[in-house]
């Protein structure tokens, strides 16, 4: 993926040389942190991702407030860099947006699950029905995340390169243009995290998905801690339930499983939530310096 070429490059048009401010270095700090974080598809590292870039762009929202931020962005008011990063953040507000349905779509199905299992006695009858439905929304999850994954490429393809003469100009551009590409890569590795086992599946349009998917997860599992996560661990419980093959000890573990499941959804969106909110101070803030 485009990302990959990019997710260890060090920016080097940092600090701003002329008008140093401890904000730049402290974004800097961000940006190279997220780089160097674990490539891992763990709902732990996709969490300590989020909080980054909520931290990285609590940093780029009090940077934009600046005067000398404003009368730098201005000069590039009408012009096509300008243009690419507004686009840019709208691609980021729809994936993210994308995945938080992705995940209530979940949730509500983990929630259904749930429920059946609490009946008394369950039934297998209904327990097989729900499942059968909990991988029939999968089917539609795997539709989703392939057309979001088209947006993510969009975001990561757009080389944005500032026409001004001025070094703060280019360089402000070139920092907001980075936070850009560290927020799409870790779109990436959050849909190979919900992804999970499905791409083994032959379902003809989850293969284009795989292909896509294929270099984060190879990356994953170079680093040698391609641990299980909580959506490859309900799917496989289910698939036993399927084929009828579930063990007494499966059985056991299978609603610690759905909550777990259940909780690294939620913790997942809340973390979405706040990282949303963050992108919107952030580009209201860019939209104020450019109307400067």
């Amino acid at each position: 993926m485009a990302a990959q070429t990019t997710h260890h490059a060090r920016s080097n048009s940092f600090p701003l040389q002329s008008r140093p401010n401890p904000l730049v270095s402290e974004i800097d700090e961000h940006l190279n942190r997220l780089r160097d974080s674990e490539e891992t598809s763990t709902s732990s590292s996709i969490s300590h991702k989020l909080n980054g870039l909520q931290d990285l762009y609590d940093c780029v929202d009090k940077l934009l407030r600046l005067p000398f931020s404003q009368q730098e962005l201005a000069q590039e008011q009408n012009k096509g860099p300008v243009d690419e990063l507004l686009d840019g953040s709208l691609r980021l507000f729809d994936l993210c947006n994308t995945t938080k349905d992705i995940l209530l779509q979940t949730k509500g199905s983990i929630q259904d699950i749930q429920s059946v299992m609490r009946r008394r006695p369950c039934r297998e009858v209904e327990l097989v029905g729900e499942v059968r439905k909990y991988f029939t929304s999968r089917k539609v999850v795997q539709k989703t995340i392939h057309k979001a994954l088209k947006n993510v490429k969009g975001v990561e393809t757009k080389r944005i390169f500032s026409s001004s003469n001025d070094h703060e100009t280019k360089a402000m551009v070139s920092l907001l243009r980075e936070a850009e590409a560290v927020t799409s890569s870790m779109f990436e590795y959050l849909f190979t995290l919900i992804s999970g086992p499905m791409e083994r599946s032959k379902c003809g349009s989850w293969a284009l998905v795989s292909k896509l998917l294929h270099h984060k997860r190879i990356a994953c599992e170079q680093t040698g801690r391609r641990d299980i996560n909580e959506f490859e661990k309900v799917d496989a419980a289910f698939r036993s339930v399927m084929s009828q093959k579930m063990s007494k000890s499966e059985n056991v573990e299978m609603p610690r499983q759905l909550k777990e499941l259940e909780l690294c959804v939620q913790d997942l969106e809340d973390g979405l939530e706040c990282l949303f909110r963050c992108m919107i101070k952030a580009r209201v803030s860019l939209l104020n310096a450019l109307n400067h």
